[in-house]
Order: structure tokens, then C-alpha cells, then sequence
């Protein structure tokens, strides 16, 4: 059993909280404003993990503080990644924990695997690649980090892309990547290689917050006891053998 710090109460931080009792975990404590680390003080020494879906721009003050606490921290929360070095950093020279991942659904994980492999399989075609994205109008940032994390992996594996753009452009060298807030919709993501010949589509789509929850859950059962920085990579070889 975990004694859990949960910092950001939303939609995700509750469905956390739900899943990890689920689990025969215990919520010491949830972090919803600054107030409540000081009004929590005594039940976050008796925390053993934190997980953080709060906002981005608490994010990084966030992990900060929880290695000050020595707390393990697992973060769903995105679009603070311009400061993971900085982060990383902090976390190898103080020998603390990390878990952060853009996604954490087990079925959107083994997508970006699948990702990695339509790219070195389409590299030296004529396909032409995009990406879309649709979630909730809560969400606030655009494009979302998963759709970005593919994004980048297609630039990586594929000779023709200099980059990624989230507007629309004329250079054949720049992967488009478009997003659409409305509704209540989980997230729905789909990669698009287009030739003349024909159209081939990967595709996830949530059914509800349920699957990014349970995985946030799972991080951090696999980061108990271990130090360092880490990712869904290894939860998924460690789920998958």
C-alpha cells in the first residue's frame, strides 16, 4: 500500500484518487491551492509518493518541492517540458525520483510504439504525414503532449521532416499537427500517412479518464523504491515482459 500525496484535484486528480483506493492505496492528502500545503503539513509527512495533475505552470514548483520533501513524484501534468533538463538535473544530483509521461494509457503507450514502427516503415515512401488531435475545452494546452510526443517521434525517424508545425504550411518538410477542443471528449488521437495510392491511419481514442488514471496508478506502484528518472517505456516492459 502507497500513502499518496495527490497534488491537483480536477477531473484527472479525482479519477486518480479513485482508481489508486481501487488499488488498496491511501490518499493522505490532496493539494488543490497553495494553502493546502501548509493545512496538509502533517499529513504529507506521511505521504510515500506524490502524483501531480495539476497545471503546467505549477508543474515544475511542484517536483521541486516534492524533492525537497523527498517525495517520489509521479506527473501527468504537461507543456512544462521546456524545463526537463533543468528537472532532470535536479533530480539525478539531489537522487531523487522522476516519473513523467505526456500519456499515461497502457493502450496510447503501445500506439507510440506502433508510431516508432510506421515511421522507419514509411521513411523512404511518398506518404505525407499528419496529426490530429480532439479533447475536452478544458484542456489548456494545444497541441496536446501526446500529440506532440508523436509528432516528434515522426520527425526523428523520418528523413523529409525538419519539424512539426501546428499551423497549416506549405512546406512539405514541417509534419502539421492540428487540435480541436470541444465538448467533453477524453482525447482522441490519430496519425494520418496519406499517399496517392491509399491512406493508412493509427488511431487512439479514450473511452474515458478511467485508462490514463489506472496507468498514473501503476507509475507510481513502479517507481516505489526505485531512483531516477522514468518513463512509460519501462512500466510497459515491465507490464509486457
Amino acid at each position: 500500500m502507497l500513502n499518496i500525496l495527490l497534488i491537483g484535484y480536477g477531473r484527472m486528480g479525482r479519477e486518480v484518487a479513485k482508481e489508486a483506493t481501487l488499488r488498496g492505496h491511501n490518499i493522505v492528502a490532496v493539494i488543490d491551492s497553495e494553502a493546502d500545503w501548509s493545512s496538509n503539513a502533517a499529513a504529507i509527512e506521511s505521504a510515500d509518493m506524490a502524483i501531480d495533475f495539476s497545471l503546467p505552470d505549477l508543474a515544475v514548483h511542484n517536483i521541486v518541492r516534492c524533492f525537497g520533501l523527498g517525495l517520489p513524484v509521479v506527473v501527468g501534468t504537461t507543456a512544462w517540458y521546456a524545463r526537463l533538463d533543468e528537472v532532470s538535473d535536479l533530480c539525478i544530483e539531489g537522487n531523487h525520483s522522476l516519473f513523467y509521461a505526456p500519456n499515461f494509457s497502457l493502450g496510447m503507450n503501445i500506439v507510440f510504439r506502433l508510431n516508432k514502427q510506421l515511421a522507419g516503415l514509411v521513411n523512404n515512401t511518398d506518404y505525407q504525414l499528419s496529426i490530429s488531435e480532439t479533447h475536452h475545452i478544458h484542456k489548456i494546452d494545444a497541441p496536446s503532449g501526446t500529440a506532440i510526443q508523436l509528432a516528434n517521434q515522426l520527425v526523428e525517424r523520418i528523413d523529409r521532416y525538419a519539424g512539426w508545425t501546428k499551423e497549416s504550411s506549405q512546406h512539405n518538410d514541417l509534419l502539421p499537427v492540428t487540435s480541436l477542443r470541444t465538448g467533453e471528449v477524453p482525447g482522441t488521437h490519430e496519425v494520418i500517412a496519406e499517399s496517392t495510392q491509399d491512406t493508412i491511419r493509427l488511431v487512439h481514442e479514450a473511452k474515458g479518464r478511467q485508462g490514463f488514471a489506472l496507468g498514473a496508478v501503476l507509475a507510481a506502484e513502479f517507481l516505489s523504491g526505485r531512483k531516477g528518472i522514468f518513463n512509460m517505456d519501462q512500466l510497459l516492459d515491465t507490464l509486457v515482459g
